[in-house]
């Protein structure tokens, strides 16, 4: 199958393989958390207090992240990033094995592993197409999501019944291994390409300077690239808000919907969850048979126009399979556009700029997510989640549109 043909290359196939299995690790880890706070506050609000401590500093060292990623080895960098956070688990596992762990341990947990993350996922965009060829690139992208989509459908039930079995520090601990396997399977990679331990900057030039004004000129570097590029610098700009319109009906309104509207179960929003899910896995295998994605912007722009549309559609409080079939929709639209978005970065932008470009786009594409949440939910507490989901869907159809008003967008290919 040609989803597949990324798998013939060594070097991406050790890196896929590797990230599969911490992604898969990590799923086990966020349902283990969430239950182990669960558990020991019996508040929703602690958890909260768990994902701000770990996504802040993710926002906030970015882009120090995607400077690091352009001027170090990338691979090290990832290397680098799996050992730390295979570390931080595994202490967390010893002191809930041994129940010394306790909530303040979870935050100071939480805020190591956010800023590993900051570093870490600049690189992995980057290194894709470092050690994978052009016209395998949307497969090995279709691949990688399909892997995240995978661990988000199987994580979850895997991980209930190792903590049936277990216990909560048992999952942790399987996290931890997790990493340490992933490391295990970068090291090979550098054997089968000595080159891959050089800076990516190295045939480039260096920055003058040193210290922190050298770090925040490459920084400069990076923001002069995406603004040069009207495609980049409009579509980060646009995500910040769609993202929020989007995200914060879907993440913080759902469950009131599903309990208040539809007067349904917890199991109605786990349909809901896994059809999204299983939308977005057709759409990675689908995208990632093709060698070349034609008319990108404007394939991508309206399959988040469609999306738009399905978020709007929950606000008419529709039948169930009407709505599991607008989560499906909408999971498979919400892949088309963060595939072909992923090819584009990884095709367009000079390989030498990569990580400070990534690094900036999702810094500028997530740094509304919390706003989006807040509004949500005090619109859904004042106003009711239909009309949130229609507002923050219209929304969403509206930036798509008034953005494919600009030539850059539409004629992007």
């Amino acid at each position: 199958m040609n989803l597949f043909r990324s798998l013939s290359h060594r070097p991406f196939a050790l890196l896929w393989g590797g990230q599969t299995t911490s992604r898969l690790g990590d799923s086990l880890y966020r349902i283990a958390l969430a239950w182990w706070v669960l558990q020991e506050t019996g508040s929703a609000a602690a958890m909260g207090a768990v994902l701000i401590f770990s996504s802040v500093p993710m926002l906030i060292f970015l882009l120090v992240g995607g400077v690091a990623t352009d001027r170090l080895p990338r691979l090290r960098v990832m290397l680098v990033s799996d050992l730390l956070s295979g570390a931080i688990i595994a202490l967390v596992a010893l002191f809930a094995f041994t129940g010394w762990l306790e909530v303040w341990h979870v935050f100071i947990a939480s805020i190591l592993f956010g800023l590993v993350k900051a570093f870490f996922h600049p690189a992995y965009t980057a290194t894709v197409p470092e050690i994978t060829p052009r016209e395998l690139l949307p497969s090995a992208n279709s691949l990688t999501s399909l892997s995240q989509q995978g661990a988000s459908i199987f994580g979850p039930a895997l991980a209930a019944g190792i903590i049936a079995a277990g216990g909560t520090p048992a999952a942790f601990a399987l996290d931890a291994l997790s990493f340490f396997i992933s490391a295990a399977c970068i090291l090979p990679i550098f054997k089968s390409n000595p080159a891959l331990n050089l800076p990516p900057q190295a045939e480039e030039g260096q920055a003058s300077g040193g210290g922190l004004r050298r770090v925040f000129g490459e920084i400069r570097e990076g923001f002069k690239a995406v603004i040069a590029s009207p495609w980049l610098w409009i579509t980060i700009a646009l995500f910040g808000f769609v993202n929020a319109a989007n995200s914060g009906p879907m993440s913080t309104s759902l469950p009131y919907l599903v309990k208040v509207n539809l007067r349904q179960e917890v199991g109605v929003l786990g349909l809901f969850t896994s059809m999204s899910s299983a939308g977005y896995v057709v759409g990675a295998l689908w995208l990632g048979r093709l060698t070349r994605i034609r008319r990108r912007g404007l394939f991508a722009y309206l399959s988040t126009f469609v999306t738009g549309l399905c978020v709007a559609l929950f606000g008419l409080t529709l039948s169930i399979p009407l709505l599991a079939a607008a989560a499906f929709v909408n999971g498979l639209f919400t892949s088309f556009f963060g595939l072909i978005w992923t090819n584009t970065l990884q095709e367009l932008v000079p390989r030498h700029l990569l990580g400070r470009v990534s690094s900036i786009d999702a810094l500028g594409s997530f740094v509304l997510l919390p706003v989006g949440f807040a509004v949500a939910g005090w619109a859904t507490d004042l106003f009711g989640a239909p009309l949130v989901f229609l507002v923050g869907g219209g929304l969403t159809a509206a930036l798509t549109l008034l953005a494919l008003l600009h030539p850059a967008i539409r004629g992007l290919d």
